[in-house]
């Protein structure tokens, strides 16, 4: 029997016709499908905002089904960069593209694509405040309070610096060229552009619009689906853009639910409920797979699930004692006994795209598990049982409550006193109000260099150090290396010698197993997984007979 409860049917109420969107087996299939997605989280902020929704879960709904850039991911290949907004781009000098716009691009509004638009995304009103073009300095979010609804979050001119630390701007050239120029010389600007932010959106939109956060929860962009509604922690519709430049999209509307619930996702699923269920730990894969007409499709993707220390905590203050809960760690085990071996444990926090540009140290591991090691370090730390505190969330990562579970035990094993404290919103997890230790985290590579993450998540700009979380002043100097130096061998050196700083010798994370995702689905779809959060439902990924 169907059921609906209330949440979800508030959910399903179209915003602009008011009607009931039917899930998938109860929906007239008319020239073009509609699909329901069960997702555990939709946004981390309640906006749709690149910049100030920086996810995982983000990742997922934005693209490439909403946000476009000049230059595109290649979500359904090697994630490589590939014409997207721009046809064409060529390097001036060290520090400047140039970049040839595709023309007759239309947003969701009507309005046609120029240099205008492009030079606004990147603009300070759009992005970065005062902030200004001159890597290794932190940014605080306390220092950019907004002062009207108008202006920017305080966080945003932060993490544009972080993706963007030398950026002076977009010269316009023409209506169709622009170009980009930065501050220093930076082997990684072609990356940037299609990395999570450089996205590109409408200017008269958002002059129009009388608030950032009424801009924010429908902002006017050129992929193939726009923004029919969206309700903050229960629903988002995406309703096909018609006029989109690559073709009309294959279905009339996407919806996205929030189900924080594994079971309830699942059961979802294989009543008919929902046509898609995110995040399914693999102990459902069997479940699913085993139901007639039903699949789940996973792959490892582009992100390792790390654990970050707090530094200001005075046990944790000490690197000793940061080594030896590194050590205490069985990562293989967790591999075995929560993902039946479906991923892996990485070289540090590497990724092997980073092998492509030659930037990959070779023979770097994960610290090793060696529990006597971990006993040792903490008597000469002179540790004496006090509690650290871990911050957890009910799952928001697939199996993280067993994995905080299993790694509380294994730090127990070698004396260390970590107490679980279960935290409902990631404001909760960074909350300066009492005392801090240990949080889950996720670090994801974004271009074909390590830049990305250790730069743009551990760097002077890096969440780590902009939440102060912690913060290493060589690790900082090497940042700007890897920033501003065209030398492949000085920027692979120090990108060697960073891993040993954040790994080893002054630990700001340690790295778990890299991300794998599993997503039910109906079979009869012949929809094909990214690997990656993102979900394709662009015209070259949805069969005519899907």
């Amino acid at each position: 029997m169907f059921r609906l409860n209330r949440r979800h049917a508030l959910g399903l109420m179209g915003a602009t016709t008011g009607s009931l969107l039917l899930p998938g087996y109860l929906r007239a299939q008319a020239s073009r499908p509609s699909i329901t997605i069960a997702v555990q989280k939709i946004t981390n902020n309640n906006t749709l905002d690149v910049w100030n929704e920086q996810s995982n879960v983000g990742e997922r709904v934005f693209f490439p089904n909403l946000w476009e850039g000049l230059i595109l991911r290649d979500w359904m290949g090697d994630q490589g960069p590939v014409p997207g907004l721009a046809t064409e781009w060529s390097r001036i000098d060290d520090k400047t593209i140039e970049l040839k716009l595709r023309q007759g691009v239309k947003f969701h509004n009507g309005d046609e694509m120029t240099a205008e638009d492009v030079a606004f995304s990147f603009s300070p009103e759009r992005v970065f405040g005062d902030t200004q073009p001159i890597g290794g300095q932190t940014i605080f979010a306390e220092n950019y309070k907004p002062a009207t609804p108008k202006d920017l979050p305080a966080n945003v001119p932060g993490v544009g610096r972080r993706l963007w630390p030398s950026l002076e701007g977009i010269e316009i050239v023409d209506d169709y060229t622009v170009r980009l120029r930065n501050a220093t010389p930076d082997v990684t600007l072609e990356g940037r552009l299609y990395s999570y932010g450089s996205q590109i959106t409408n200017r008269r939109a958002w002059e129009e619009a009388a608030t950032f956060a009424e801009w924010a929860v429908k902002p006017i962009t050129t992929g193939p689906y726009m923004v029919g509604e969206f309700r903050p922690d229960v629903s988002l519709t995406l309703l096909a853009h018609d006029d989109y430049w690559n073709g009309r999209p294959p279905l009339q509307q996407i919806t996205f639910l929030e189900v924080p619930e594994v079971a309830s996702r699942v059961n979802g699923l294989l009543s008919g409920e929902y046509d898609f269920a995110c995040d399914l730990p693999p102990d459902q894969v069997e479940q699913v797979q085993n139901a007639d007409g039903f699949e789940v499709q996973n792959s490892t993707i582009w992100n390792h699930r790390i654990s970050v220390f707090n530094t200001q905590n005075e046990v944790l203050a000490d690197p000793l004692v940061r080594r030896a809960m590194t050590h205490a760690i069985d990562r293989e085990a967790i591999v075995q006994s929560l993902w039946g071996g479906m991923t892996k444990v990485p070289a540090g926090l590497q990724f092997e795209s980073f092998r492509t540009s030659d930037m990959f140290i070779e023979g770097w591991t994960a610290p090793e598990y060696n529990p006597e090691l971990a006993r040792e370090l903490l008597t000469q730390a002179n540790y004496k049982g006090d509690a650290i505190p871990f911050r957890l969330l009910n799952n928001y990562y697939t199996n993280q409550v067993s994995n905080g579970q299993i790694m509380v035990e294994m730090w127990k094993q070698v004396g260390l006193n970590v107490e679980i404290e279960m935290k409902e919103n990631w404001g909760q997890i960074h909350d300066p109000e009492g005392v801090k230790g240990v949080r889950d985290w996720s670090a994801s590579n974004s271009i074909n260099d390590p830049i990305t993450p250790m730069v743009v998540q551990f760097g002077p700009n890096g969440e780590v150090q902009q939440k102060r979380d912690w913060s290493n002043a060589e690790l900082n100097e090497l940042s700007v290396v890897m920033e501003t130096s065209t030398d492949r061998a000085a920027r692979k050196k120090a990108i060697a010698r960073m891993l040993e700083i954040a790994e080893r010798e002054d630990p700001a994370y340690q790295v778990l197993h890299q991300n794998a995702v599993f997503t039910g689905m109906r079979s009869d779809l012949n929809w094909k997984a990214a690997p990656a959060f993102a979900m394709d439902f662009r015209a070259s990924n949805w069969p005519t007979n899907g």
